[in-house]
C-alpha cells in the first residue's frame, strides 16, 4: 500500500485544500493517460448518527450523512484552484473528487482496522499461496509489523505484509 513519489507529491500538496472544506482525504489516485491524466480524489467524513436534521445549500434534508454533492463541489473548487497555482500535473488532466462509495478502496494500512471482519478484495504485488488476486475476510490488522490477517476459503488464515499489496478494496454486503 505503498503510494508512487508522484502520487506521494500530490496528496501532501492536496491534503490541506482537503482538509480546508472540513472534510478528510481518503485517498487519491493519479492515472497518467498519454496526453490527459487523471487525478481522483477521495474524501470522507465521519457520519453522525446523533445529529439533528439540517437544510443544506441545495435544500435537501441531511441527518449526519456523510459525503455529499457540495461536499465534492466544494473539494473540486478549492482542489483545482490550488493546483492551478501549483501546476504540479504537466499537460492536461481530468480531476475528479467523490466519496470512497460502498466498495471504498484503501489508501493505508491505518484505514483498515474499522473493517475487520468484512470482505476485502486484494491484489498482490508478488504471489502468497499461488494466488496475486483474491476475496478473503479481514481478520487482523497489525499497524507496528505492517501486516494483515485475511480468511480464505476453508477457514486458511494467511498473513500479507502491506507492502505487497498493490490494491485493496472493500466488498459491500447487504
Amino acid at each position: 500500500m505503498k503510494l508512487s513519489n508522484k502520487t506521494q507529491a500530490l496528496q501532501d500538496l492536496i491534503a490541506p485544500a482537503v482538509q480546508a472544506c472540513d472534510v478528510d482525504l481518503w485517498g487519491i489516485e493519479f492515472i497518467p493517460q498519454g496526453k490527459r491524466s487523471l487525478l481522483r480524489i477521495y474524501i470522507d467524513k465521519a457520519v453522525d448518527e446523533n445529529a439533528e436534521p439540517v437544510l443544506n445549500e441545495d435544500g435537501e434534508l441531511e441527518q449526519g450523512r456523510g459525503i455529499g454533492v457540495q461536499d465534492c463541489v466544494r473539494v473540486t473548487q478549492q482542489v483545482g484552484a490550488m493546483l492551478d497555482v501549483h501546476d504540479p500535473i504537466s499537460g492536461e488532466y481530468a480531476l475528479e473528487v467523490s466519496s470512497p462509495g460502498w466498495d471504498r478502496p484503501f489508501f493505508q494500512l491505518e484505514q483498515l482496522p474499522a473493517y475487520i471482519g468484512h470482505t476485502i478484495a486484494l491484489r498482490l504485488i508478488s504471489a502468497v499461496e499461488n494466488r496475486r488476486k483474491f476475496q478473503a475476510k479481514l481478520i487482523a490488522v497489525d499497524l507496528e509489523n505492517e501486516t494483515i490477517q485475511v480468511e480464505v476459503e476453508k477457514q486458511q488464515v494467511l498473513e500479507i505484509d502491506s507492502h505487497n499489496i498493490d490494491k485493496a478494496n472493500l466488498i459491500y454486503q447487504d
